[in-house]
């Protein structure tokens, strides 16, 4: 529920193009691998006075999801408003995997450019295996006029990394950290290249605190004092910050602001993991690759001048296939109407409301760590089921056995948790509520058995390192052998 003293400023929607002199642009900023408590904002150590800043100029979500666990299927939500395992994006896809975000997809990109809207992408892809080849959409097929992008991580890290493609067109190496890298290609299209007569949207992909890490060492010396994997995590996030101040100035000297929603957030929750330890959940259980709070709850910071009061707090949930549903009433697009759309537009929370859902909140991981592999939440209740059959191993791309057990498992095993009274899922409440238990056991129930059938089959090829290693890569993409 949203903080009565927080209420935005008006009606959230009527006369907002008038208003605010023609149709607002967007700008979508995703952060990589990102926890709940990592930014100042949110109480977390990491250094980021711009990201706190633009939290106090707009308002701050407390329940803000992402689409999925990983980063591919969070990403997946977010362009298309529909859970990610319809579209058979369960897990990140690998370079050279048959998975990637299908023709028949419809993007939030391709929505708005067919309104009229300028479209581009900086950062990180990850929505196809074969990146930049032929026989998959790329990111200009799936609504991007302009597009900077890599598959999945910069390499070999985030500094002087060498694969990036602009628009088909390998780039090659370059100096610099990613953040920057990434936050200049997307300010340069807003100065130099966008047709400036038309709104926009811009999908801003940051891979910061995403391993391998590599951090600018201004950004690491405020935190000399820890150890060197502390300093280049918490670092990291500096740098991430900085690259985000960077694209906000930009908007700010080309007088965007009053116009312009931006919204940020991040893929899922932090990796913690061997060498970097140091992500923070904040008060929530589990880390990414888990449907625990500590894997899907992420930040989640918009700001829309004249619309979201500065300073405010909703602690209404939404999630990232809220995106295009959203985007879609404020913008006055048609979403598509010939298929499930999971999302539902938040715009009711931006004055008191409710979110009205069709869809219950879902979240599914087949090859998780933890039991939980499918979890629904309705109000303040989440329910999180183990699945039954074969488990899937982390890690996996296609192969013959995982999409069977794939498609033959059932939901089993519910934990119920009032995440109200228990953000940190301690309690499971399964046997103590059994009506409810059972009611939204059925519910999940129902539709994990609906998005587990329309999801697609892939085939299977390239399934082990072994055949990867012997396959003729492009040169700008090619993996380092031992």
């Amino acid at each position: 529920m949203i903080r009565r003293r927080d209420l935005l400023w008006g009606s959230a929607l009527a006369g907002a193009a008038e208003d605010s002199g023609g149709r607002p642009n967007f700008v979508l900023v995703v952060a990589d691998d990102l926890g709940y408590g990592d930014l100042g904002c949110y109480g977390g150590s990491a250094r980021t006075p711009h990201l706190d800043a633009f939290a106090r100029e707009g308002v701050r979500f407390t329940n803000c999801y992402s689409a999925g666990a990983v980063c591919s299927p969070s990403r997946a939500g977010l362009m298309t408003g529909r859970t990610p395992t319809r579209l058979g994006i369960h897990t990140a896809i690998e370079m050279m995997s048959p998975v990637h975000l299908r023709p028949e997809e419809i993007t939030v990109a391709t929505l708005l450019g067919r309104a009229g809207y300028a479209t581009a992408h900086a950062g990180k892809w990850h929505l196809n295996g074969l990146f930049n080849l032929p026989g998959q959409p790329q990111p200009g097929d799936h609504g991007f006029g302009h597009w900077f992008s890599v598959q999945n991580n910069a390499l070999p890290n985030h500094r002087n990394p060498y694969n990036y493609v602009r628009n088909g067109i390998p780039m090659g190496p370059l100096k610099g950290y990613a953040a920057h890298i990434v936050a200049d290609e997307a300010s340069r299209w807003l100065r130099e290249v966008r047709d400036k007569s038309r709104p926009f949207f811009l999908y801003v992909c940051f891979h910061e605190p995403h391993e391998p890490i590599a951090t600018d060492g201004r950004y690491a010396a405020p935190y000399k004092q820890d150890p060197p994997s502390f300093a280049a995590h918490q670092g990291n996030i500096t740098q991430l910050d900085a690259g985000f101040g960077a694209l906000m100035r930009t908007l700010d000297e080309l007088d965007l602001r009053r116009n312009t929603v931006v919204f940020f957030t991040s893929d899922n929750g932090p990796a913690i993991t061997a060498i970097h330890p140091h992500g923070s959940k904040g008060p929530l259980r589990g880390k990414k690759g888990e449907v625990y709070e500590g894997g899907i709850r992420v930040p989640g910071l918009l700001r829309w001048p004249g619309r979201a009061r500065p300073g405010g707090v909703s602690d209404e949930p939404i999630s990232g296939v809220d995106w295009l549903p959203t985007v879609c009433e404020i913008a006055g697009v048609a979403a598509p109407a010939d298929r499930a759309i999971d999302g539902a537009s938040w715009t009711p929370a931006l004055n008191g409301g409710r979110v009205r859902r069709r869809t219950p909140l879902y979240w599914q991981y087949n090859p998780a760590a933890s039991r939980p592999k499918v979890a629904l939440r309705d109000g303040d209740w989440k329910i999180l089921a183990a699945l039954s059959g074969p488990a899937i191993a982390p890690g996996a791309d296609v192969r013959e056995a995982d999409q069977r057990a794939f498609k033959s498992a059932e939901a089993e095993g519910f934990e119920l948790y009032n995440l109200r009274e228990d953000v940190g899922e301690a309690t499971d409440l399964a046997a103590r509520e059994p009506d409810r238990t059972r009611a939204m056991a059925a519910a999940l129930r129902r539709l994990h058995r609906e998005v587990r059938d329309e999801s697609p089959v892939w085939p299977a090829w390239v399934n082990s390192r072994y055949e990867q290693q012997r396959i003729e890569w492009p040169p700008y993409w090619r993996p380092r052998t031992k």
